[in-house]
């Protein structure tokens, strides 16, 4: 298949773009800035020169792809309406092409009260995010146009080796500004998380195999409690654990007052999707993070 990937130099994509040139497909990568085209070259792929807001560009893009995934995302919290309102018309762009062609978009796992949430459940998101559900929703009704559309739902961690940006990244770059460990509460809400490379060997797989409509879970970990975080980088990084609270850690801290593990049975069921990669705790013992 010849593929356009959107985030082709991010940290998904930067493990994506390399999954799928070994699997036999050609690859086209969005890139917005030079250092962006090369790096997307280096990989092996060819560059298509543009950002979200060129709507033309994403449109030809996928016009001449056999499918497209749908990684790039602006996570500026201080402009996160606008970051949502160039996402959703990104994606109309795309998908008003791609009929009879796939589509897989990035999205995030929900929380659901009192047990892991699956792929059977809608996503809600609040907050300043609370419009990339009517995204994800809007991406799922294009299957009825005859995309061949779905979600890969990613959990709070996508861990791995040169993680800059991830959450945990930031969650142990904030304990670290104030001399400690962080957790919030009594640490036993719990995050899903998946190592990059198995996330990226899942989108492969919803590339080439998902049916329209299809939601699934990149999922690994279903639930690492969050002190058990905290104190593994505590003991690598020689800080104390401690309790804070979760306003001291802006929307960081919100998230990680929420329990939500997250289940990838259905996945794993439908498409032998297993993950291979270590595990959150043992990608913080192997230093990564500090």
């Amino acid at each position: 298949m010849r593929v356009f990937v959107t985030g082709a130099n991010g940290w998904i994509g930067s493990a994506l773009v390399p999954e799928l040139l070994g699997a036999g497909h050609q690859v086209v990568g969005l890139a917005r800035s030079d250092a962006s085209a090369a790096a997307v070259e280096k990989m092996g792929a060819e560059v298509l020169r543009g950002d979200l807001d060129d709507l033309e560009t994403l449109e030809a893009g996928a016009r001449a792809a056999d499918g497209v995934v749908h990684l790039a995302f602006g996570h500026d919290f201080d402009r996160m309406d606008a970051a949502i309102r160039t996402d959703a018309a990104a994606v109309g762009a795309m998908t008003a092409v791609l009929e009879g062609k796939a589509f897989i978009a990035a999205s995030g796992t929900p929380f659901v009260a009192g047990r892991p949430a699956t792929e059977q459940d809608e996503a809600v998101f609040g907050g300043p995010v609370a419009g990339r559900a009517d995204i994800a929703r809007a991406v799922l009704a294009t299957a009825q146009r005859g995309v061949r559309a779905s979600l890969v739902r990613l959990p709070r961690s996508v861990h791995g080796e040169g993680d800059a940006h991830g959450l945990i990244t930031r969650l142990i770059d904030a304990g670290r500004q104030r001399g400690i460990a962080a957790y919030v509460g009594d640490g036993t809400a719990r995050w899903p998380a998946v190592h990059v490379l198995d996330a990226a060997h899942l989108f492969r797989l919803a590339l080439e195999q998902a049916p329209a409509g299809s939601v699934l879970h990149a999922v690994g970990d279903e639930g690492v409690a969050i002190r058990d975080v905290a104190e593994v980088a505590g003991r690598r990084l020689g800080l104390p654990v401690t309790s804070v609270a979760a306003d001291e850690l802006g929307f960081l801290g919100a998230l990680l007052a929420i329990d939500q593990p997250a289940s990838a049975d259905r996945t794993r069921e439908l498409f032998g999707w297993q993950p291979a990669h270590p595990g959150l705790l043992d990608d913080l013992e192997k230093g990564y993070y500090g």
